[in-house]
């Protein structure tokens, strides 16, 4: 049985393309929901360290048994009876909470994937790439940032503390400046976007972390010992906007 290789060699370097992810962010604009948009953003505004980083780790023995015990996460993430079995007021039923009140899943996001690439390499690089996909709706459950218009750039913003990938501060500062133009209004959201950057880098990176037994965990524990802040301008920006009669999860919609 050939090992399967770090990075497998026909995989291609991606090249920038800065003009390309603005069109794309322009149609992300247009249709919040459009997710494959935030796909093509990706791949035009690659972060080339991450490939190094993803081998790095994969490197350890740590990394090579979470690996070989969380080979894909939308099966762990989408087993709502195994999370509900964990106990109550763990990230755990707090993700669930989350999932089925919005009706995402993790397969979901895994099928918006797809529809942007079919491409599969079976190189030990996709597992990795794959767990920063697949861990983005549980992000929204640690940090407490909905999924409103400054919430997912808040999100991204916090990935970015986490990766720095430019495609992830290109869309949360993107976004919260395009919220400040068109809106007109004081509410402090590009602070919004800075806090969640610097809690991402507090944070230790998720991806490598054990995803099994972080579900188990108290919520308010895994938060603190994440060191995950509470996100205190993301909610002043809510409560300024609902005084001036704005829904914020209406708000991406009307600025388009």
């Amino acid at each position: 049985m050939t090992e399967q290789p770090f990075i497998h060699p026909d995989r291609p370097e991606l090249r920038w393309r800065p003009f390309k992810a603005v069109q794309h962010f322009r149609n992300l604009i247009a249709d919040k929901e459009d997710t494959e948009q935030v796909f093509h953003i990706f791949q035009c505004l690659p972060r080339k360290a991450f490939r190094g980083e993803a081998v790095e780790f994969l490197k350890t023995d740590f990394g090579q048994a979470l690996k070989e015990r969380e080979p894909f996460l939308p099966d762990l993430l989408d087993d709502h009876d195994r999370l509900r079995a964990m106990p109550i007021g763990s990230v755990a039923h707090a993700y669930c909470d989350f999932m089925e009140s919005e009706g995402l899943s993790a397969a979901g996001l895994v099928a918006e994937f797809e529809k942007f690439s079919t491409v599969k390499y079976h190189d030990q690089i996709e597992w990795y790439f794959n767990r920063s996909r697949d861990v983005h709706d549980l992000l929204h459950v640690l940090t407490g940032y909905g999924r409103d218009a400054l919430g997912e750039a808040s999100v991204l913003a916090f990935t970015y503390g986490q990766n720095p990938s430019p495609a992830n501060i290109f869309i949360a500062y993107m976004a919260a400046l395009n919220m400040k133009k068109t809106t007109s209004w004081s509410a402090p959201v590009l602070k919004a976007v800075r806090q969640a950057q610097k809690s991402g880098t507090a944070c230790p990176r998720l991806i490598e972390q054990d995803i099994t037994a972080l579900l188990a965990e108290p919520l308010e524990a895994a938060r603190a010992r994440l060191n995950i802040a509470a996100p205190t301008r993301y909610r002043e920006a809510h409560v300024e906007l609902r005084n001036r009669g704005i829904n914020p999860y209406d708000l991406l919609g009307q600025t388009a």
